[in-house]
Order: C-alpha cells, then sequence, then structure tokens
C-alpha cells in the first residue's frame, strides 16, 4: 500500500510565542505512529510552518509539484499569511486531485486563505467573505471583549464538546467502537470561527457544534466531495480542534492566551479518543481510502 504523504503546515514564520506547527506535535505524533492492520506505517507527514512572511513559500507556492498526498493547512495569521503566488500552488494541489484539509479561528484569524479556490468560500471571517446571513453577524462570545464575531463559544479551552451529526453521516465521522457509531466529542474552544458550505460547490455541513452562552447552533466541518474541480477538502472552524494545548492544557499555550482552562479532555478520555479517531479518518479520507 502507498504510504500517504501528508504536509502538515501554518501559514507564519517559526514564532516560539504563537501558533508555529510545534503546537500541534501531538498531531503530528499520531499521524506519524498511525498503522494498519498489517502493522505498516500509513502516513509520512512533514511539518512545517512558512517562510518569510510577504514572500512566496517555496513549497506552498509549487504545491502541485511535490509528492504529497494532502496539505493540512493551519491558518493561523493575521490575513497575511499566503501570497497569491501560494494560493496559486495549493490551488493547483487541489486541482490536481490532491487533498485538502483548511481551518482557521475567530474574527479575521486566517483570512488569508479567502483567496484559496472553493474551499476558501467556505470560510465566513469578519471582514472577508462576511456571512452572508446578517443574523450570524453578532458576537456569540461576550467573555473576551477584544474579539468580535465570528466567535462562537463551545466551552474552554482543555474541555470538550458534544458533536452533532448532520446526516447522512459522513465517514470522518465514523466510529465503529462508539454506542452512535459515530464520533461525539472533539476539544472546545472559547471562539470558534465560522464555515458553511458555498452553494456553488459539491460540498456540504457534515457536523455542527452548539455555543455553551447563547445555545446557538454552529458548523464545525464542511466536506467537499471530488469533482471536476478538485479532489476532497474540509474546511474546519477552528485550527484548535488539533492543538496541542486543547488536547492537554498542560501542554501550554502563547502568553496572549488569557482564557480560563478546563481539565475535560484530561479527565474524559472518550473525547480525546474520538478527537484523535477523527483526525486519522480524515487523513484516510483526503487520501481516498475510506
Amino acid at each position: 500500500m502507498h504510504t500517504i504523504q501528508i504536509l502538515l503546515q501554518t501559514t507564519i514564520p517559526p514564532v516560539g510565542d504563537n501558533w508555529s506547527i510545534a503546537r500541534f506535535s501531538r498531531l503530528t505524533e499520531l499521524l506519524q505512529t498511525h498503522r494498519d492492520p498489517a502493522e505498516r506505517v500509513m502516513f509520512n507527514v512533514v511539518a512545517r510552518d512558512r517562510e518569510r512572511l510577504g514572500q512566496p513559500d517555496s513549497i506552498l507556492s509549487r504545491l502541485d509539484e511535490t509528492e504529497f498526498d494532502e496539505l493540512w493547512l493551519f491558518a493561523v495569521d493575521e490575513g497575511d499569511g499566503l501570497t497569491a503566488e501560494d494560493c496559486a500552488g495549493i490551488s493547483r494541489f487541489r486541482q490536481a486531485g490532491r487533498g485538502l484539509f483548511v481551518t482557521r479561528d475567530h474574527m479575521d484569524l486566517g483570512s488569508s486563505l479567502c483567496s484559496l479556490s472553493g474551499v476558501g468560500k467556505a470560510h465566513h471571517f469578519h471582514t472577508r467573505n462576511v456571512d452572508p446571513d446578517p443574523s450570524r453577524r453578532v458576537t456569540d462570545d461576550p467573555l473576551s471583549s477584544h474579539i468580535s464575531w465570528p466567535n462562537f463559544h463551545s466551552g474552554a479551552n482543555g474541555d470538550f464538546q458534544e458533536v452533532a451529526i448532520v446526516e447522512p453521516r459522513h465517514p470522518v465521522l465514523a466510529d465503529s467502537t462508539s454506542p452512535t457509531g459515530a464520533i461525539r466529542f472533539l476539544p472546545a474552544h472559547p471562539h470558534e470561527g465560522a464555515v458553511d458550505a458555498p452553494d456553488d460547490e459539491p460540498a456540504r455541513v457534515i457536523a455542527r457544534g452548539k455555543s455553551k452562552v447563547s445555545g446557538k447552533s454552529f458548523n464545525l466541518a464542511v466536506a467537499f466531495e471530488p469533482s471536476v474541480r478538485g479532489g476532497r477538502a474540509i474546511a474546519q472552524s477552528t485550527f484548535h480542534h488539533f492543538a496541542d494545548y486543547n488536547w492537554d492544557t498542560r501542554l501550554g499555550c502563547p502568553s496572549f492566551v488569557t482564557d480560563p482552562p478546563g481539565n475535560g479532555m484530561q479527565t474524559g478520555q472518550q473525547a480525546l479518543r474520538d478527537t484523535r479517531r477523527y483526525a486519522v479518518n480524515v487523513a484516510l479520507w483526503l487520501a481516498g481510502v475510506i
């Protein structure tokens, strides 16, 4: 079986006090060590930050020329994390039929990904690709006054949230060991971003969360099926579903994170198992294995 080549990539240069790729080490380790039933390593993982801002990244801008099967893009920038050349390289990569996972966070965090063809349209920000529904352009998390919409409050960092499956259940949400046959939990975050399925794309919402402040339902993930426009893709509401800090707050966070943490992911081991299962499912699905 072909070893699936995965690139885990942020949109910022290496910075210790930020959400650099080093803060996604548990995800990296999970994928690197995952084996199939025959004990064969399934994934080869490269984890990196981008090069200097404002200049084309040597990998992203020519991603279609690499051997990677899928890109996991953690858009942790403030709007300047991808150049036009980077977006073109990533778009050609997906147009060639390869897999793309794109995630961001609240307000305008990660808004540079708006220029990505197809998947970029699934992400709504405060000032770019704004949600067309005025009722969703309101503050949900009032506890962080410096963060405006979109900022859905699914819980404290370090806690977990219950996932509402949108039927029919998508393969990335399947879990044969679960009583429901599906993923039930993902890490929580006090201010998640907004994603939705573009009307003109072969995409649909596959999972929703619920705000612990307002009670509003919001989208957690949008899946794009392969088509003439490109390979499989997923748009996720926040990169915090995969950050070390949200899997285990003892692993630390940047100094600008001031929200009080929880410990539900440590005490509720099923949530961590579900999260790990979801990550592996995403990697397999993007590669066309499931």
